[in-house]
């Protein structure tokens, strides 16, 4: 009688959770459309990309150019070493920058989790006042370049990001609600210091979290390009990052397109002013959607991070 009860009950909810065979099709086709609509602005940049200048003075911007042009790619690899040293520079900030900042998050976050940290009160309270009040610009660039004097190096395009409060906040909810206390008392039961435990214990079951903070820092850093126009002087372009490169070629192009008077025909033909920012524009993408895939699998549980406590 009873498994005969239980067999109801699972039937019952197994109607709530079949579909119809056409409710399917429509579903399919739902999200097919919208993936199509997420692609569609990538394909047009470079469809525009590609386009030559003169197709783009007779039809606009198009999916369907009367020409096809790689003059746009063909000027940025002109500036090749350039370009490829600031490349290079935003991999290395943007790798440096990722790990340190999950490094404090990871450690900060754990430590404000645990009911017995004695200064998990006061901790909270100043990571809690910048997300509210800004200690503004003019401060914080005189605490970073007379303080602790960073300017004109590396580490001032990456220091003042790395430690962000609120994936401090994200990090201890996740500990908080997701690791069972039971776990952190075996391992101080086996006499493993909390360096230990964090190491062993706590980090491996916390890769959803980790790897949706690494992506979004990995985005913050590679998109960065602010920090190195406050920091960087004009004689330390080797320190320079890409976007901040791609930036100023673009702000370059835009200056000989509004004084073409000034210039001669050749010079302007030669500039592929509207297709290079199209360029541009893959040259960033491209790369940073290539690291995507190796965090989906965790994207998707990291962002509901401390909605279900179980």
């Amino acid at each position: 009688m009873a498994r005969r009860k239980e067999r109801t009950a699972e039937d019952g909810l197994g109607r709530f959770n079949r579909i119809s065979p056409l409710t399917n099709v429509l579903f399919s086709g739902l999200f097919i459309l919208l993936a199509a609509l997420t692609v569609l602005p990538v394909a047009f940049v470079f469809i525009v990309s590609v386009s030559s200048e003169a197709s783009i003075a007779e039809r606009g911007y198009s999916f369907f150019p009367s020409e096809f042009s790689l003059s746009a790619y063909e000027y940025l690899w002109r500036s090749r070493n350039y370009i490829g040293r600031a490349f290079l520079n935003s991999v290395g900030i943007t790798a440096a920058g990722t790990l340190l900042g999950l490094a404090l998050t990871s450690t900060l976050g754990y430590s404000l989790s645990r009911q017995s940290f004695r200064l998990r009160g006061i901790l909270t309270t100043m990571l809690l006042i910048p997300m509210l009040f800004s200690g503004g610009l003019v401060a914080t660039y005189m605490v970073n370049t007379q303080v602790y004097h960073l300017k004109n190096t590396y580490l001032s395009l990456i220091l003042p990001g790395a430690c962000s409060p609120f994936y401090v906040i994200v990090m201890r909810t996740f500990f908080q609600t997701t690791i069972p206390d039971g776990i952190i008392e075996s391992g101080k039961i086996d006499g493993a210091r909390q360096i230990r435990i964090f190491a062993q214990l706590v980090l491996p079951l916390s890769l959803p979290v980790i790897a949706t903070i690494g992506l979004f820092l990995s985005f913050s850093y590679w998109n960065a390009w602010y920090g190195a126009m406050l920091y960087l002087d004009s004689n330390h372009r080797e320190i320079y990052p890409l976007q901040y490169v791609l930036i100023s070629i673009e702000k370059s192009m835009a200056f000989l397109a509004r004084n073409e008077e000034h210039f001669t025909g050749d010079t302007m033909r030669s500039i592929p002013s509207e297709t290079a920012r199209m360029a541009i524009v893959m040259v960033v993408v491209i790369p940073i959607a290539c690291s995507y895939p190796f965090f989906q699998r965790y994207f998707t549980s990291g962002l509901t991070i401390g909605a279900v406590k179980g």
